[in-house]
């Protein structure tokens, strides 16, 4: 029988953290309060040391290793923040340590790891995704005898992660109703329910994860922990192809309900936080509290927390977010235009399919198949969703519709090549 994660060890993990982790604000949500009618708080885990949850998960479990196995060297593999927080334990306890990272992993994060790590920790970029990198590491450990400080499928590491746990119900003036909380490979979600569901029974606990990578959702659906053979990675800290079976077992019993949420709702999310009240949240920060509309009407009038997990953000990714945002909110709209070969075609889009508000944002030619067209692909912003139908209806009544591609399903691939 494995053992498993109790309310014990994360107390015992909270006197282990004391001196390296902060214990994050809960903090009143003014605008989320006032959008959904309820009281909405935000465990702002964002404002760690590394700017995210994890350095709790791994100061803890390294801190339980042998002696023996620190001396010989420990491994860990990471979309960024395990890393982080790996790192930057390994430099505090004086540890050698290598990281394996996935190749898309966002540069800021990469460079983190090596500021946080410093002397003590060498990094290897190897496959595209976290599950990837781990297959590297796992053998590399095998090979050499060292030490695998797994990023959520762990006692010791869940048990730091529940540390949240204790704060969110010592810090709530007024019980919680609901807690909603991100879902990657498991172990955050894992901590949480662990202590809530012995300390705070009432509260409902809501799992969420990306659409792109449901693998705790549809785990729990087929009531096996189940592998997804592809997944979106672009949520990069909550896009795991497959939860930890220790995660999966507690989350069957335990967890109330686990919803996902569109990656352009979380986009939405990101630039709402940082316009509005200058947080930087990463997406899978970001990912729980993009879901809480979705509870609108239970959650109404009730309290609520949040928990915001991360704020590595890259900068450059902003263009990207801003993009999925607007496809979200069908605001922008990507077009193939057929353009007869004559002279003044393109004015005569501009002129008469276009209305007064919308904005050409994207135009590039694309391969020529007709000799009486030219076809390009156009990305329109439009100001209102309302504005939508009547481009439509402008341009197949001037004869320059092609085709419509936002709900071709590798758009956004296509437009990045």
């Amino acid at each position: 029988m494995h053992k498993k994660p109790t309310v014990l060890g994360a107390q015992n993990a909270l006197q282990v953290l004391s001196t390296v982790v902060q214990e994050t604000p809960l903090q009143y949500n003014k605008r989320l309060s006032d959008a959904l009618s309820a009281s909405i708080f935000l465990k702002r885990e964002d404002q760690q040391q590394v700017r995210s949850f994890k350095i709790r998960g791994a100061f803890n479990k390294i801190n339980a290793l042998d002696p023996k196995e620190l001396e010989k060297g420990i491994v860990c593999a990471s979309a960024g923040n395990h890393a982080q927080g790996f790192a930057f334990s390994c430099n505090q306890l004086r540890i050698t340590g290598i990281v394996y990272m996935p190749i898309p992993t966002p540069n800021q994060k990469v460079e983190q790891v090596k500021m946080f790590g410093g002397s003590y920790v060498s990094i290897v970029l190897v496959g595209d995704t976290y599950d990837d990198s781990q297959q590297a590491a796992l053998a590399h450990c095998k090979k050499d005898g060292l030490a695998f400080v797994h990023p959520f499928d762990d006692v010791d590491v869940i048990e730091g992660q529940a540390t949240i746990a204790i704060e969110l119900i010592e810090q709530a003036k007024t019980p919680l109703d609901y807690v909603f909380v991100p879902i990657g490979g498991g172990g955050l979600i894992s901590g949480i329910l662990t202590v809530f569901k012995a300390l705070s029974p009432q509260t409902k606990i809501i799992g969420v994860e990306p659409l792109g990578a449901p693998s705790m959702k549809i785990s729990l659906e087929n009531k096996k922990n189940t592998r997804l053979q592809k997944i979106d990675k672009f949520v990069d800290g909550a896009a795991v192809q497959q939860v930890g079976n220790l995660s999966f077992e507690i989350c069957k019993k335990h967890l109330d309900a686990c919803i996902t949420v569109d990656e352009g709702r979380i986009c939405q999310e990101i630039l709402d936080l940082y316009n509005k009240e200058g947080i930087v949240a990463e997406p899978a920060g970001a990912l729980a509290i993009a879901a809480m509309d979705q509870y609108a009407s239970e959650i109404k009038g009730k309290q609520v927390a949040a928990i915001l997990c991360g704020g590595n953000n890259d900068i450059t990714r902003t263009p990207e977010i801003e993009e999925r945002a607007l496809l979200y909110a069908q605001l922008k709209h990507y077009f193939i235009v057929r353009f007869p070969q004559r002279a003044g075609a393109l004015k005569d889009f501009v002129t008469h399919v276009l209305g007064p508000d919308d904005d050409i944002t994207h135009f590039e030619f694309s391969k020529k198949t007709n000799q009486h067209f030219a076809p390009a692909v156009v990305g329109v912003v439009l100001k209102s969703e309302a504005d939508f139908v009547p481009l439509m209806e402008r341009m197949k009544t001037q004869g320059f519709f092609g085709e419509y591609l936002n709900d071709k399903p590798n758009l956004f691939d296509f437009l990045k090549n």
